[in-house]
């Protein structure tokens, strides 16, 4: 074993086998830690967002904090109900990028998946900068380590990810419960403080830097949204549930928005009745946590708390980016390379590219959460409202029982989320949501790109228009003196032109393929008799979903079958057009090649085919 190998065993652990894909499934109380965290933790921050807003105008409008939160909630009552429609209707998993291109087309089913995509990866980057702020908050000498502590994190949590989906639920439950738990005695020990100790009757003077307008109000209502953000994401995580999945996931999806919704209100509430005005070098709930816990463990627990569920809500985005990424891969929108899954049974190319992503806005804003703020939740509402208008062209298509009603709640739900859309890009356009407004149809070009290049490799590989070719069968020689091994990944033009090789120099052929999965070989089979009936085909199992391994293995068993010789190894090549579109293919060729290596009893060849 490498010395890569043995550091990955010891940071990842072994390699779970395919089998073991309904064992890496999430308890109810596991889901709520994994695909809830980003939601649960926005009551950390979106209460101070609203009041960032209302302080322009002077202290004397900062108790409209708390009609802004009512009527928040009230959108999250909508936008939960139509998401537990949406569930009942895609019971394998109905997120905006399935519902929206089933329903409305591919273009809105693109936009969906971008916006998205961005999304995670700024809810990434806003959790981890917004934890480190709540740890700056208890100790202030860590100010000048803020990137370095965000980028540390990212990496400590793709670790984490990649372990795989149950490994990381079971690490994420404690401080996710611990948080929930720690707002609660907050709360209730507030009560209890109100009536016992003397608390502050006014707010402190703060001087008018804006007149209070409908606008600002807006404003403050848009930024408080970003108590929403990851309300969808059990939707699209509902094959991660133990079954029955889609009841799980509906369940959870309710538990899930009670809670965040008595926390954010709660919240808000304490800071009306306290009279807390935010700070700059110290958040809400840190300052709420000063006058209701005073100096002593409660308060450190809470913002240690705090740190951990913050950094945990990034979580959420790790357990769902990867597994959008896949499912725009498999729709040749995406890289293939983020379709495979990891030795954890977990998409790893999905989870590394999202930390990448993160860690380089955590860089780009330095970690400051105000300047990530503004960009945040505009794509999250986009593929509400394309998720909702899909699902209520879903009920009116299939009109089952109550479909009447479903469609209805979803409506309003697309409604509410298109308003709350357009308020939001308005109110932070020129904040920064400009930024993700560009973005989200730059991504779609993106996608677009992408196909369009896949389609001309299939069009180019194709075998359709290959005539059936009947070979004759060939006798096995009495001395073998030139055995090859042909690996076959798909049967296409740069394969057969491998094959023909391999007829033309050698007097003993095997060809190879490995399923890891994906073939079907029923029609592998097929077409194999049509084009190349000559020459046997063995199709190997790789429970661990490795290609290079089950073909190493073949290789040093077929020249231990023939020794004294030299065995070629052919592997077929189709060589792109320009450099980058090679990032876009599996490089299998380059990892048998290094596999290969060290048998001397073998002489390795590619066979290239010209796009």
């Amino acid at each position: 074993m490498s010395l890569y190998s043995k550091i990955k065993r010891q940071l990842i652990g072994s390699s779970l086998p395919t089998s073991s894909h309904s064992t890496e499934r999430l308890s109810n109380a596991a889901a709520l830690a994994v695909l809830s965290s980003d939601a649960l933790s926005s009551v950390a921050y979106a209460t101070e967002e609203i009041l960032t807003v209302l302080v322009l105008t002077g202290s004397s409008t900062l108790g409209l904090s708390l009609p802004i939160a009512l009527a928040i909630s009230l959108l999250l009552a909508i936008v939960t109900l139509s998401y537990r429609q949406t569930i009942r209707a895609y019971p394998t998993g109905g997120g905006a990028y399935t519902v929206a291109s089933e329903n409305l087309g591919l273009f809105p089913g693109l936009v969906a998946a971008a916006s998205l995509l961005i999304d995670y990866v700024l809810t990434v980057t806003v959790s981890v900068a917004a934890g480190i702020a709540a740890l700056i908050s208890a100790f202030p000498l860590l100010q000048g380590f803020t990137v370095e502590l965000c980028v540390i994190s990212i990496f400590l949590l793709m670790l984490a990810n990649l372990r795989g989906l149950r490994e990381s639920g079971n690490l994420f439950m404690a401080p996710t419960y611990a948080f929930i738990i720690c707002i609660f005695i907050l709360l209730i020990l507030s009560i209890y403080h109100q009536f016992t100790t003397l608390i502050p009757q006014t707010y402190p003077v703060i001087p008018v830097k804006e007149p209070l307008s409908l606008f600002l109000i807006l404003r403050a209502f848009a930024a408080g949204c970003t108590a929403m953000t990851g309300v969808e994401a059990i939707s699209n995580g509902v094959m991660a549930f133990k079954q029955p999945e889609w009841k799980n996931a509906r369940m959870t999806m309710l538990y899930m928005s009670v809670i965040l919704g008595t926390m954010f209100l709660g919240i808000t509430y304490l800071v009306h009745v306290y009279h807390v005005v935010p700070e700059s070098n110290q958040t809400v709930v840190s300052l709420l946590g000063r006058q209701i816990f005073g100096g002593g463990i409660l308060y450190y627990f809470l913002q240690f708390t705090t740190l951990l569920i913050l950094l945990l809500a990034a979580n959420t985005s790790y357990a769902d980016f990867p597994r959008l990424a896949s499912l725009s891969a498999r729709d040749s929108f995406l890289p293939r390379q983020l379709l495979l899954l990891g030795d954890r049974l977990v998409y790893s190319n999905g989870i590394i590219l999202l930390s990448v992503l993160a860690a380089i806005l955590i860089i780009i804003f330095q970690g400051e959460v105000s300047a990530i703020i503004p960009l945040y939740a505009v794509g999250v509402f986009t593929s509400f409202t394309l998720s909702q208008a899909g699902m209520v062209r879903h009920w009116f298509k299939e009109q089952t029982s109550g479909w009447g009603t479903s469609a209805t709640i979803n409506g309003m739900g697309a409604i509410a989320t298109f308003i709350v859309a357009i308020v939001i890009i308005v109110t932070k356009f020129q904040a920064g949501a400009w930024v993700v407004v560009l973005a989200i149809p730059l991504v779609v070009s993106l996608f677009l790109l992408i196909h369009r290049h896949y389609r001309y490799v299939a069009n180019r590989l194709s075998i359709e228009r290959i005539q059936i070719r009947n070979y004759p069968t060939r006798l096995k020689a009495e001395t073998i003196t030139h055995p090859a091994v042909v690996l076959v990944g798909q049967l296409h033009k740069g394969t057969v032109k491998a094959l023909d090789y391999a007829r033309s120099m050698a007097d003993e052929i095997v060809a190879v393929h490995v399923d890891i999965g994906f073939t079907d070989r029923e029609q592998l089979q097929q077409q194999w008799q049509q084009l190349e009936s000559d020459i046997p085909l063995v199709i190997l199992d790789s429970p661990y979903r490795s290609i290079v391994t089950p073909l190493a293995e073949f290789v040093s068993e077929y020249e231990t079958q023939h020794p004294n010789v030299f065995t070629t190894v052919i592997i077929p090549v189709f060589v792109t057009r320009h450099w980058w579109e090679d990032l876009l293919h599996n490089q299998t060729s380059l990892f048998l090649r290094r596999a290969l290596r060290n048998k001397h009893s073998s002489v390795v060849t590619s066979v290239r085919y010209y796009l």
